[in-house]
């Protein structure tokens, strides 16, 4: 390869990476840049751990054969057994981190290629050799599983990869494996504040709201939520059913918040906290009632399969409020929080504890139901004024009417 074309390529995935592109962009530049500089390249592959909650990695794929363009995979965690765990350890992948080693090269028709399907894929598909590489990072600089990059590049050539190629290769992938860490550790940032924090807070927290006791003064529905029974239904459970009935129930409920506009802002033991903020009251008043009907019905589904199962069952006391909060971080120097306070969340919560003496699942406060559209508040009954704990002015407490729920 040319040396001048070498340094350009370097200089573009460098420049790439700096930029934010995304890791389907970077490889499938970077391939179609080295094809175009003389590297007989027609496979790649890169592979990343990363940090989150579901999937332990996500692999990038480029091939001659489909136009050009790189596709995006995500897997999830192999189990010391199963499948995915024994195709992990029949991966060429496996056996360089076994043996330390951070090269491997496989030309077609070699015996070693029996210990490895894809060895056997790549020559039915006409690849007559194959080259892995491992980058690997600092161990103090180790996130998660995210502990290098894995890639492979393959050839048709009849000849295969000459050394000078194979050189070029070792040379220039690891300013790919570096821009792709780059972009990787973007996603993670991204992923680790909107799980802990919510989308919304996330979001504001990455663009720069980290400062203490900067906060903003937003109207907003306010969703405040338990679980009945929770005490009673845990003091009996065995510990390890506890966990998976919360998960369980938290996924109910908190999936049917954000798929309705919300964003949960914190979860304290089996209660879950959310707001819904939009252009009107009115309209986050909808969404609250929305989100409602959506965890409902999927904790109904829910009972049904644990039911089945022998398992634990409850629903869930919703209180429901709209005011003015504070919205922003609030805490010490070096421990924040990003969520809502105010007179209105202290509301919430106590119409919630409502709900046992009342007797009912759902209760929202009369400025709620003031705020609300005409056809929201066309499905809510009063059920009597209330004197809530610690809040000054008795309130007015409304219900959803049985026969307009939806």
């Amino acid at each position: 390869m040319d040396p001048a074309a070498a340094d350009e390529l370097g200089c573009w995935v460098t420049k790439a990476g700096l930029l934010g592109t995304s890791e389907t962009e970077l490889l499938a530049g970077f391939c179609e840049r080295a094809v175009a500089a003389g590297l007989p390249v027609d496979r790649a592959v890169v592979l990343i751990d990363t940090l989150h909650p579901v999937h332990e990695g996500r692999v990038f794929r480029w091939s001659s054969r489909n136009g050009g363009e790189s596709h995006v995979a995500e897997y999830g965690r192999a189990s010391l057994a199963g499948p995915a765990a024994e195709s992990w350890q029949r991966s060429p992948f496996f056996h360089m981190v076994q043996s330390g080693r951070p090269f491997l090269r496989h030309r077609a028709g070699e015996p070693a290629g029996e210990r490895f399907p894809l060895f056997a894929e790549l020559a039915e598909e006409g690849q007559t050799d194959w080259v892995g590489l491992i980058d690997r990072f600092r161990p103090e600089t180790v996130i998660g599983e995210m502990d290098c990059v894995y890639s492979s590049w393959s050839t048709a050539n009849p000849s295969g990869f000459s050394e000078d190629v194979v050189a070029a290769l070792k040379r220039l992938v690891p300013s790919l494996s570096l821009s792709v860490k780059s972009a990787s550790l973007v996603r993670i940032a991204e992923t680790l504040v909107e799980t802990y924090l919510g989308r919304d807070a996330g979001r504001r927290v990455l663009s720069g709201r980290i400062e203490r006791g900067v906060a903003d003064r937003i109207e907003a529905a306010l969703w405040f939520s338990d679980l009945r029974g929770f005490t009673r239904i845990t003091g009996a459970a065995e510990p390890g059913q506890i966990i998976p009935f919360l998960n369980d129930y938290a996924e109910a409920v908190i999936s049917a918040v954000h798929e309705a506009g919300g964003d949960v802002l914190k979860l304290i033991g089996d209660g879950i906290l959310a707001i819904f903020k939009a252009d009107s009251q009115a309209e986050a008043c909808t969404c609250a009632l929305e989100a409602e009907s959506l965890a409902r019905s999927r904790i109904a589904a829910l009972n049904e399969r644990r039911s089945a199962k022998g398992l634990p069952v409850t629903g869930t006391y919703l209180g429901l409020h709209v005011g003015e909060v504070f919205y922003g971080n609030i805490g010490s120097q070096d421990r924040l929080d990003f969520t809502v306070v105010g007179p209105a969340v202290n509301e919430a919560s106590r119409i919630a504890a409502m709900c046992r003496s009342a007797d009912r699942d759902v209760l929202v406060s009369d400025r709620f139901r003031d705020a609300a559209s005409a056809a929201v508040r066309s499905r809510l009954v009063s059920v009597g004024r209330y004197a809530l704990r610690g809040v000054e002015r008795p309130a007015e407490l409304f219900t959803l009417d049985p026969g307009a729920q939806g």
